[in-house]
C-alpha cells in the first residue's frame, strides 16, 4: 500500500483547549465518547475522528498560533474555501468552524474510506480521473476574490528567483552541480509562467494522505488549506508527483490534455524549480513545532531532482 509521504507530530484531541472541545460537543449535539487520531500531514494540531454518545461521527482538526504561527492561516483558508464551495461528493462537507483569534478548528464530515494505493494501476487511474473531474467541478463553482487563495504565479516567481540565486545559495544546500548549469534556463521558463494568467482553482495539495477512497470507489479530496489559483495543469501534475521517481511519470504526461498542452519543457522547469527550492529551504528554513518537515523537504527534493535528471539525460549524482 502507498503510505503518506508527509507525517508530522500532532497533538491528541484531549490536549487541545477545553473551550474547543466544548464547542465540538455543542456543535455535534452529543458528547464525544471515543477518538481515533489520524496520521499524515504536517500540522502540529490535532486531526481526529470523533464518535459521540448518540452515534454521531465527525472529523475535527484544530491548531493554535502558539503551536505554529502559519498553520492557523491555512485553516482559515480552508474554512473560506469549503464555505464557498458548498457540498459535493468530491470533498468532505464542512459542518462548522471555530476561531477565537488564537485557536482555529474545523468540524468536517467523517468520510468512511482509506487512502488509495498508487502502486495499484486501477486505483492510480481512478485518482487521475478523479483529479480531472475535480478540476471540472472547481471551474464550474469558482471562488470569489475575497477567498485568499494561493497565487501560483507567485510560487513560480519564487522558484525562478531561487534558481537565479543558486550561486549565492549556502554551499551545503543539496543541489547537484548539473542543476546549477541549467538553472538560468529553467528560471526563465518559470518567469514566463508567472506572467501568464492562470484563473483555474486548484486543490494544490494532492498527496496520498489528502485522498480517501470510499468503499464504493469514489475519491474524496481532503485538506484545502493550500487551495490556489493558477494553470489548469497544476492539480494533474501534483497528482503524478506521488510516482515522480518512476518513468511512468513521464509516460503519463501526454495522457493529460492540460499537461500535454503545457508541454514537457514546462513540466521539467516546474520540477527543477520545485525540487531546487525545497533543497535550498532545507538549509535556511526555520520551522516551529514541525520536526519532520525538513526530512520531508530533503526526501521530496531528492525524488523530484532525480526525475529532472532522468528527463534530461543527466547523471543523478
Amino acid at each position: 500500500m502507498t503510505t503518506p509521504r508527509a507525517v508530522g507530530v500532532r497533538l491528541t484531541y484531549d490536549a487541545i483547549p477545553a473551550a474547543v472541545r466544548d464547542w465540538v460537543d455543542a456543535e455535534l449535539g452529543s458528547p464525544v465518547v471515543a477518538t481515533a487520531e489520524q496520521v499524515g500531514g504536517m500540522s502540529p494540531g490535532c486531526a481526529t475522528r470523533l464518535s459521540c454518545a448518540d452515534g454521531t461521527r465527525a472529523f475535527v482538526k484544530a491548531v493554535g498560533a502558539g503551536l505554529n504561527p502559519d498553520t492557523p492561516g491555512l485553516f482559515r483558508r480552508e474554512v473560506a474555501v469549503l464555505s464557498h464551495l458548498g457540498e459535493h461528493p468530491l470533498w468532505a462537507r464542512l459542518l462548522a468552524s471555530y476561531d477565537d483569534g488564537e485557536w482555529v478548528a474545523l468540524l468536517i464530515e467523517d468520510v468512511e474510506g482509506r487512502h488509495p494505493d498508487f502502486a495499484d494501476p486501477a486505483e492510480l487511474d481512478a485518482v487521475l480521473h478523479g483529479v480531472d473531474r475535480l478540476s471540472e467541478v472547481l471551474q464550474e463553482r469558482d471562488l470569489p476574490a475575497s477567498v485568499p487563495l494561493v497565487e501560483l504565479s507567485q510560487r513560480f516567481r519564487l522558484w525562478s528567483d531561487t534558481l537565479s540565486a543558486l550561486p549565492q545559495a549556502p554551499r551545503e544546500a543539496p543541489v547537484p552541480a548539473w542543476v546549477h548549469a541549467r538553472a538560468p534556463h529553467w528560471a526563465a521558463v518559470l518567469r514566463d509562467l508567472a506572467e501568464q494568467p492562470g484563473s483555474h482553482v486548484a486543490h494544490w495539495d494532492i498527496r496520498v494522505d489528502n485522498l480517501l477512497r470510499r468503499p464504493s470507489g469514489e475519491l474524496v479530496f481532503l485538506d484545502w488549506g493550500m487551495a490556489a489559483r493558477g494553470p489548469a495543469w497544476a492539480d494533474p501534475l501534483l497528482a503524478r508527483l506521488e510516482r515522480v521517481e518512476d518513468p511512468w511519470f513521464d509516460a503519463s504526461i501526454p495522457l493529460s490534455p492540460a499537461l500535454s498542452e503545457a508541454g514537457d519543457e514546462v513540466v521539467t522547469a516546474f520540477l527543477a524549480g520545485f525540487g531546487t527550492h525545497l533543497a535550498v529551504r532545507s538549509v535556511v528554513a526555520v520551522d516551529v513545532n514541525l520536526p519532520t518537515l525538513n526530512d520531508f523537504r530533503l526526501r521530496e527534493s531528492r525524488r523530484i531532482l532525480e526525475a529532472v535528471a532522468r528527463r534530461t539525460g543527466r547523471p543523478r549524482a
